[in-house]
C-alpha cells in the first residue's frame, strides 16, 4: 500500500484518503484524480463512512495539477478538455458527496490544490501552512480553482489571489473562511482526528440531510432558501433518528442511531 498514490484507512466511521506522491508535491496527475474518483464513488453508499478526511504525505499538501504531465500533452486540445472536466467531476463529486469531507492541510496548497481544500466541507491546517492560486505566473489563470476559491471567500480576495498569484498564510485563510481551523502541525492529526469522529458520532442521515440542504440554499434567494429548509426540517423531524435525538435528549442518555 506504500507504494499506492492513494492510500486509504478506516477507523470508527471515518474514511482518510491520503494523496501520496509527495516527491510530487502530491501533485494531481490524471491516475491519481481518477483514483480519488474511485474511492469517493465507492465511499458516497457506504454505510459504514460517516466522514471522510484528505491528507497528503510529504511536506506539502497538494501542488495542484501535474505540470509535467501538462507538458507532455502540449497542444492537445482532447487531453486538456479531458484533464479539467475530469478534475472538475472529482471536485464536485466531494461536494455531493453525503458524507462531510474534511482537509487535513500541510505545507502548501495551490491552484488545484487550493481547490481541493475549497471543495471540502471543512479544513483543518497545520500553522504555517499557505494557499496560492498562481496560475497568473506561468500564464494559466486558475480559472477552476476560482470556482471553488469563489464560494469560500470575499471576492475581491479571492481576485486578489488569482491576480497576483500570491499565497496567503493560514492566519488569513482562516479569516476568510478559506479553512476552518488552525492546528500547531505536531496536532495536525490528532485534532482532525478528534473533529471527525465527533462529527462522524451524529447520526449520518441528518449528516446527510444537512450538507445537501447547506450547498442548494445557499445559491438560493432568501426566500427559496426559507421555504426550501422550511421543507427540509420538516422532512428530518419526521425522521426516526431526529425522534431518537429528541426523545434522548429529554431523557438524558445517549442517542442510537440508525440513519432512518
Amino acid at each position: 500500500m506504500t507504494d499506492s498514490i492513494l492510500l486509504r484507512h478506516h477507523d470508527h466511521g471515518v474514511e482518510t484518503l491520503t494523496l501520496n506522491r509527495p516527491q510530487q508535491r502530491n501533485a494531481l496527475s490524471v491516475d491519481l484524480m481518477a483514483a480519488l474518483q474511485t474511492a469517493l464513488d465507492d465511499i458516497r453508499n457506504d454505510a459504514n463512512i460517516k466522514v471522510v478526511v484528505i491528507a497528503a504525505n510529504g511536506p506539502a499538501f497538494c501542488a495542484g495539477h501535474d505540470l509535467r504531465e501538462v507538458r507532455e500533452n502540449t497542444g492537445s486540445r482532447e487531453f486538456y478538455s479531458n484533464l479539467f472536466n475530469q478534475c472538475a467531476r472529482m471536485m464536485t463529486s466531494i461536494v455531493r458527496l453525503p458524507q462531510p469531507v474534511i482537509a487535513s492541510v500541510q505545507g502548501m496548497a495551490t491552484a488545484a490544490g487550493c481547490q481541493l481544500v475549497a471543495s471540502c466541507d471543512l479544513a483543518v491546517a497545520a500553522e504555517g501552512s499557505r494557499f496560492a492560486t498562481p496560475g497568473v505566473n506561468i500564464g494559466l489563470f486558475c480559472s477552476t480553482p476560482m470556482v471553488a476559491l469563489s464560494r469560500n471567500v470575499p471576492r475581491k480576495v479571492a481576485m486578489d489571489m488569482l491576480l497576483t498569484g500570491e499565497p496567503i498564510g493560514t492566519d488569513a485563510a482562516l479569516a476568510h473562511g478559506l479553512i476552518s481551523r488552525v492546528a500547531v502541525p505536531e496536532a495536525l492529526e490528532t485534532t482532525v482526528d478528534a473533529l471527525a469522529k465527533g462529527i462522524a458520532a451524529r447520526s449520518p442521515l441528518t449528516l446527510k440531510i444537512g450538507k445537501e440542504a447547506f450547498y442548494k440554499q445557499a445559491e438560493m434567494t432568501l426566500d427559496e432558501a426559507y421555504e426550501f429548509t422550511a421543507q427540509v426540517m420538516t422532512d428530518n423531524m419526521l425522521a426516526r433518528d431526529a425522534e431518537e435525538g429528541v426523545d434522548a435528549f429529554i431523557n438524558k442518555r445517549e442517542p442510537i442511531w440508525r440513519g432512518e
